[in-house]
C-alpha cells in the first residue's frame, strides 16, 4: 500500500497550490523541499524584485515630480534601508507559503532532497516513500554561460543580486529580457550606473516592436547605457573589477556582472529515467493536461514543465494555472488541458509593459486579416490628471473583430491587462468592454475606449438612419 496519495518534489507556487488543494480534499499529502520554502517567486524573483522595483520607482518619483510642482531637493538612496524593505517584503509574505502552514492542513512537509527510486517510490533524507500521484515542481535556475575568463569574477544571477549588501557601483547586466530590463532600470533609479548588453538586435525581443521601444528610451532616460546587438567573447579582472570583451573588440568595465540570459529546468538530482519518466531540455516533457505521457502516475507543474505544443512557461500566475489543471487532471479525474491564450506577461519598468495573446505581428504571421485599434494615454484623464501620459493601449483584431491579443504601455499597464485578460480568457465579446460601466477615472477607461474604436456601428449606416427617422416619429 503507498504510503502517500500525492508526493510532491518542489515548494514553488505550483507544488505549494497543488499540496494545499489536494490536502483540503482530505488526500495523504507528502511536500518536498531541499531550499526555502515558497520558491524563487517568494526568494529570490517575484517578491524581492518587486519590492526592489518600488523603492526605485519612489526615488525616480521624487526625483521628477517638478511637473507637478513638488520639488525634492538632494533625494539620497540609502541602500541599507532599500535592503531592509526588500527583505521585510520577503517576511511578510513568507508565512502564506510556510511549511508550518501547509503542515497544519496535514501536509507533510520533508525538509530533504528527493528523487525517484522507481515509477512510484521517491527517495528522500535517507527514507523511502511510496505514492499513487507525484507532481514535480522543482522550478528552474538562472543559466550562466560558459564565459572565457568567468573564474573567479565577482558575477551574480537572479539568486544572488538582490542579497549585496552594498550597491554596486557599476552593474553590468548580461541580457535584455524582462528581468535584465527590470533589475537594469531599477538599480540606475537607486543611484548605480548600468550597462545593458543584448545578444539580439533588439531588447524585449519577444514583445511589440511598437511598445518595446517606450521601455527602451526610459532606460537611456534613466541612465542606462543599452547596447543591443552585441555579442561578448570574454571576460576579465581590471583594477577596478570586471570588463567584458565584445565582438568588435570593445571593452566595457564594470564592477559586477548579472546574468539575466533565462532559465534551466532543475531536473539533474531527480533521476527521472528511474521514475520512467522523459525529459527535454526544457523541463519533463507532459501533454497539455500536464500528466507525463511515459509515467500516468507523474504530473508536472510549474517552470520545470514543458507541455507539448506550448513549451515552458516561468510565469507565476502560470504556474497558478498549472495547479488548477493538474489538480481537475489528478484529484478530480476531469478533462483539463492548458490555454495560453489569455496568459499575460508584464514587464514591470516604468513604463510598464503588458501583453495578452498575440501581438500585431505573431497575428500577421498567422494569416490574421489583422486591425489594429489604439487609444494612447495622452487622452485619458487618470493619465492626463497624474502628468503621466505616455504609452497606449493597442488592441489586435482579426477581420470579424475577434480580439487576438492586446498590448499595452505605460504606467498601470498590468492593472489594465487584468481587465482584458478577464475578458479574453471568458471569450467575451469585444462589445462587452465597449459597453462596460468602469470607474472614472482610470487608465481602464483607455482600453474601453479602444474597444469602443471598433465594435461601435457607425450611425451613418443606411438600416440605422431609416430607424432612427422611424423612431422618432413614435410618441
Amino acid at each position: 500500500m503507498p504510503d502517500h496519495d500525492v508526493a510532491i518534489i518542489g515548494a514553488g507556487a505550483a507544488g505549494l497550490s497543488v499540496a494545499a488543494i489536494a490536502a483540503s480534499l482530505g488526500r495523504n499529502v507528502v511536500l518536498f523541499e531541499r531550499d526555502r520554502m515558497g520558491g524563487a517567486c517568494l526568494n529570490t524573483g517575484g517578491v524581492p524584485a518587486q519590492a526592489l522595483l518600488a523603492a526605485a520607482r519612489r526615488a525616480a518619483e521624487a526625483r521628477g515630480g517638478g511637473a507637478l510642482g513638488i520639488h525634492a531637493e538632494g533625494v539620497r538612496v540609502d541602500w541599507q534601508g532599500v535592503r531592509r524593505h526588500v527583505r521585510q517584503a520577503i517576511a511578510q509574505a513568507a508565512p502564506q507559503e510556510s511549511g508550518e502552514r501547509l503542515e497544519s492542513q496535514g501536509v507533510t512537509v520533508v525538509r530533504a532532497s528527493a528523487h525517484f527510486i522507481a515509477p512510484d517510490r521517491i527517495e528522500a533524507g535517507g527514507r523511502t516513500y511510496g505514492f499513487r500521484r507525484a507532481v514535480i515542481a522543482t522550478g528552474t535556475a538562472p543559466v550562466v554561460p560558459d564565459l572565457p575568463g568567468l573564474v573567479n569574477l565577482p558575477w551574480l544571477t537572479s539568486e544572488t543580486l538582490l542579497a549585496l549588501e552594498e550597491a554596486p557601483r557599476h552593474l553590468l547586466v548580461l541580457g535584455g529580457g524582462t528581468v535584465g530590463v527590470e533589475m537594469a532600470q531599477a538599480h540606475a533609479c537607486l543611484g548605480c550606473r548600468v550597462t545593458l548588453i543584448e545578444l539580439r538586435p533588439n531588447i524585449l525581443a519577444e514583445e511589440d516592436p511598437e511598445l518595446r521601444l517606450a521601455v527602451r528610451e526610459a532606460l537611456r532616460r534613466d541612465g542606462v547605457e543599452v547596447l543591443e546587438n552585441s555579442h561578448v567573447v570574454d571576460a576579465e579582472r581590471t583594477p577596478d573589477g570586471v570588463a567584458l570583451r565584445l565582438d568588435n573588440g570593445a571593452l566595457v568595465r564594470g564592477s559586477h556582472i548579472f546574468f539575466a540570459m533565462g532559465h534551466a529546468p532543475r531536473l539533474a538530482a531527480l533521476d527521472l529515467a528511474a521514475g520512467g519518466l522523459r525529459a527535454t531540455p526544457r523541463g519533463v516533457a507532459v501533454g497539455r493536461d500536464l500528466r507525463s505521457p511515459d509515467n500516468r502516475r507523474i504530473w508536472a507543474a510549474g517552470a520545470v514543465a514543458d507541455p507539448e505544443g506550448l513549451g515552458p512557461c516561468g510565469l507565476t500566475h502560470a504556474a497558478a494555472q498549472h495547479a488548477r489543471v493538474v489538480a481537475r487532471g489528478m484529484l478530480h479525474r476531469l478533462p483539463a488541458r492548458l490555454d495560453y491564450a489569455a496568459l499575460p506577461r508584464l514587464v514591470r519598468t516604468a513604463p510598464e509593459l503588458a501583453q495578452l495573446g498575440m501581438t500585431e505581428t505573431e497575428a500577421r504571421a498567422a494569416g490574421h486579416a489583422v486591425q489594429v485599434a489604439r487609444q494612447p494615454f495622452a487622452q485619458n484623464p487618470r493619465a492626463i490628471a497624474e502628468g503621466d501620459t505616455e504609452g497606449q493601449v493597442k488592441l489586435v483584431l482579426d477581420g470579424s473583430g475577434r480580439l487576438l491579443g492586446a498590448g499595452i504601455v505605460g504606467a498601470g499597464a498590468g492593472e489594465v491587462a487584468a481587465v482584458l485578460g478577464l475578458m479574453m480568457g471568458r471569450k467575451l465579446p469585444l462589445s462587452a468592454l465597449a459597453e462596460a460601466m468602469l470607474p472614472h477615472a482610470t487608465r481602464a477607461e483607455a482600453a474601453r475606449r479602444a474597444a469602443a474604436m471598433v465594435s461601435t456601428p457607425q450611425p451613418a449606416g443606411g438600416f440605422a438612419r431609416l430607424w432612427s427617422g422611424l423612431a422618432a416619429r413614435l410618441r
